[in-house]
């Protein structure tokens, strides 16, 4: 009997598991226009890595800090040339959207030294995001982002939604519909 019980509970909790995120995602797709053609949906529910990397402080942190939070999360380098075009609107979604329910959060991958992704921000311009670090690239491997900018959109509960290869103007009027979209959807899971 106890055998029993314990089985229930176990496939319960697991059908539950399967359920936390349960967005369709074929109701954005004719918000996708301009760059965001280039969206491409997760195919699974798989939460994010949560490999370590350094925040603003230099403290090891990990993408659980944004639970309860969509998050538009940008992997970018002081030497990508796109990522230069690319950042200011980010900057841009972020004043527009960031607020308890979206954030966008800018990760530098492989060699960026902190006070090279700090004078990078102050050529271009930007002061509302994040300047985190990922020195080894440890984290956007475990993500499996392959080429620079890459930009993933993650659900409040830590699941990705999609991804982007390459820039984009996330300032855009279709990347602010598909956007804000996303995260009434997601919070109304």
């Amino acid at each position: 009997m106890k055998f029993l019980k314990s089985l229930l509970l176990y496939t319960a909790l697991g059908l539950g598991a399967n359920t936390v995120f349960a967005m369709d995602t074929s109701q954005f797709d004719s918000l996708k226009s301009g760059d965001m053609r280039k969206l491409a949906w997760a195919k699974s529910d798989e939460m994010v890595s949560t490999v370590a990397y350094f925040d603003e402080t230099g403290q090891e942190t990990d993408l659980s800090t944004y639970r309860g939070k969509t998050v538009v999360l940008n992997f970018w380098a002081t030497w990508c040339a796109p990522c230069r075009k690319e950042m200011p609107s980010l900057s841009k979604l972020q004043s527009e959207l960031g607020d308890d329910t979206f954030e966008v959060v800018t990760i530098a991958t492989m060699r960026n030294s902190p006070n090279s992704i700090q004078s990078f921000f102050t050529k271009i311009g930007v002061q509302n995001l994040s300047q985190h670090n990922d020195p080894k690239g440890a984290l956007s491997r475990s993500m499996g982002v392959v080429g620079l900018p890459t930009t993933l959109i993650i659900s409040q509960s830590g699941q990705e939604i999609g991804r982007l290869l390459g820039d984009a103007d996330w300032a855009s009027d279709e990347a602010i519909a598909l956007i804000s979209a996303i995260i009434i959807a997601d919070h109304q899971n």
